[in-house]
């Protein structure tokens, strides 16, 4: 992995309370050999340098970008700009970490906006499963792999 590491930040900056969250965040970042990159929806666009190594966090908010940025809410839309998004970023870099999220443990009913956003948001996490060579859940902090060989 001798590539440039690159943080991929999909933090919609919303108001001045989001640019003072992406600046804190930038911060806690300073020092640590990643260069970030803001790119919180369309990912076909992202330019990657070659042989990077991408940590992607986090896919809920990306997800979220994608289920809401239409005057409606369009499930299919949105998973299939994921999909484009995340396969050409997947041909971009040589190695690809995505975070993800817990999802429906909980056990709420949420209003049909926030489950299009969760199914859609599952979906994409199943797919991206189903391709990646490790899959990874951390339980108080231990990791549990479902898929794959600890590295």
């Amino acid at each position: 992995m001798g590539g440039p590491l690159i943080y991929l930040a999909t933090m919609e900056p919303w108001g001045q309370e989001g640019a003072e969250r992406i600046t804190r965040h930038r911060q806690a970042r300073a020092g640590k050999g990643f260069t970030t990159l803001e790119q919180p929806r369309n990912l076909e666009t992202c330019s990657i340098p070659s042989h990077s190594t991408v940590l992607l966090e986090d896919l809920g908010n990306l997800v979220a970008n994608e289920v809401f940025s239409g005057e409606t809410v369009d499930k299919n839309a949105a998973l299939a700009a994921l999909e484009r998004g995340l396969t050409a970023l997947e041909g971009k870099a040589e190695h690809l970490v995505v975070v993800g999220n817990d999802l429906f443990r909980d056990g709420e009913d949420y209003p049909p906006e926030t489950m299009a956003y969760l199914e859609v948001l599952s979906q994409v996490q199943t797919n991206l499963s189903k391709r990646y060579d490790l899959v990874a859940e951390l339980v108080c902090g231990i990791p549990v792999i479902w898929k794959g060989e600890r590295v």
